[in-house]
């Protein structure tokens, strides 16, 4: 099984920690933020991660060179220009392409989620599958009564993103996304199709493709999440993974 984490982040949110040191590398209870995911994904049985590189990339290449996690590891090199998030995926289709779905985790996600639960809510017709949770934010996803997707928005504004020109926005269940998914290897002819070009964030290419293919929630009822992309949430992360603890549990 095949799964791409994003680690070619600038980490703006971070600093001053990555003006010297990629996101990926910041360390939470002594350990990489890199080294967390990687192996939460090998235990959950991935066998084969692709790891996107772009701010200060040979640190994470020389890390990955330096460490052995017991399973392949490939770099999709972005360091000519950031793709964000759908563009590094579509980037890495050489990669990740083949006959099943593979994961996309974010590398400055730290959770207690079953990644094997995860795999099983997956439905064969399924272009994507989100993970969500039920937190309190401005900005959610809006599912349909099949936990389908059907649009954006943002509270605080009242911003709305459908492909549905008529959709009952106080219908839908709004639901925040947590930057774990899963997704079919028909997304790449999805995204041909779609006509995306090389640089696009990949909710973009979710709130034009809802649409046409069939992308669902999974909300577990107990997850336990962490963005530690930000200072306050590094530092409360630090409590979370005292000297490296939560790794089995991750």
């Amino acid at each position: 099984m095949k799964a791409m984490i994003f680690a070619a982040g600038l980490g703006t949110r971070l600093k001053p920690i990555t003006d010297t040191l990629p996101k990926a590398l910041v360390p939470v209870g002594g350990e990489p933020l890199l080294s967390h995911v990687i192996r939460k994904l090998v235990s959950a049985g991935y066998d084969h991660l692709v790891v996107n590189v772009h701010h200060f990339p040979d640190q994470i290449i020389g890390y990955l060179q330096e460490h052995s996690f017991g399973v392949p590891i490939d770099i999709s090199d972005e360091r000519d220009m950031l793709l964000e998030t759908g563009g590094a995926i579509a980037h890495a289709r050489p990669m990740l392409e083949g006959e099943e779905p593979f994961l996309v985790h974010n590398v400055d996600i730290l959770s207690n989620l079953d990644l094997a639960w995860f795999r099983e809510q997956h439905r064969p017709e399924a272009l994507a599958t989100l993970l969500v949770s039920e937190r309190e934010t401005q900005r959610y996803l809006l599912f349909d009564g099949e936990n389908r997707l059907a649009g954006w928005t943002n509270i605080a504004t009242g911003e709305v993103r459908t492909p549905y020109p008529h959709l009952d926005v106080s219908a839908c269940r709004r639901l925040a996304f947590a930057g774990i998914h899963i997704l079919s290897p028909a997304v790449f002819e999805a995204m041909d199709a779609l006509g995306f070009p090389a640089r696009f964030p990949i909710m973009d290419f979710y709130l034009k493709a809802c649409a046409r293919y069939p992308i669902y929630a999974a909300c577990p009822s107990a997850l336990t999440l962490l963005d530690v992309g930000k200072l306050d949430t590094l530092a409360q992360a630090e409590r979370w993974v005292p000297d490296g603890e939560m790794v089995g549990r991750l």
